[in-house]
């Protein structure tokens, strides 16, 4: 697949290394062009110019950046996004206190974006599991929720090429669900020095 990245920061980077090495043509930008070349450089990936640069070449575009700046980001790439499927990776406090809407980042994405795919992964997962799914030879999980089946299946695909176990969690809507997870992780991870090692997994049968 050809990947695109925008953002080189540790999700950045961390999901730019895990895709070149699972076999993907990567293309990855950022604000910071010195950011964006260190991050080429370290994990194999192409630096490009521009986000709409990044949204032209990709088959799959990640979303890699602070969720306070998403929707903002996704606001200025207008028509260049139609048709495109976009992952949202991010996080924001959960519940915010500060906002009046029930929602989630990935919905508010969609909303700014009505022509693209919208689809929330990957975020309960942290960069350095991201990097490296193992976990004492068992895969973390990769929670996927979107409403596109066709761009669903294909960030299921991905997904599962950078190690991590897929999950189909259902509609865009379980992503204020994810997202709360991945706060939940978050908070737990500094409440208490964690290594920021840890993810999400069910265990137990997941067969019949």
């Amino acid at each position: 697949m050809n990947i695109g990245i925008i953002g080189a920061g540790n999700v950045g980077s961390a999901l730019a290394g895990a895709a070149v090495r699972a076999g993907h043509s990567v293309s990855v930008t950022s604000a910071d062009p010195a950011e964006t070349d260190a991050t080429a450089r370290t994990t194999g990936a192409r630096a490009v110019g521009s986000n709409r640069e990044a949204v032209e070449l990709a088959d799959i575009i990640i979303l890699a950046v602070p969720a306070k700046v998403v929707v903002d980001l996704v606001s200025k790439l207008g028509d260049a996004l139609g048709g495109k499927t976009l992952v949202d990776v991010t996080n924001r406090p959960t519940p915010d206190l500060e906002r009046k809407r029930c929602t989630s980042s990935a919905e508010e994405v969609q909303e700014a974006a009505p022509n693209a795919r919208v689809i929330k992964a990957i975020n309960t997962v942290f960069a350095g599991r991201q990097a490296e799914p193992a976990l004492g030879g068992d895969q973390a999980d990769g929670y996927v929720a979107g409403d596109d089946p066709e761009a669903k299946q294909a960030v299921l695909e991905f997904v599962e090429s950078i190690g991590l176990r897929p999950f189909d969690v259902g509609p865009l809507a379980v992503a204020r669900t994810l997202e709360g997870m991945g706060w939940i992780h978050i908070s737990l991870a500094m409440e208490h020095d964690w290594s920021w090692q840890s993810a999400w997994k069910l265990v137990g049968p997941t067969t019949q």
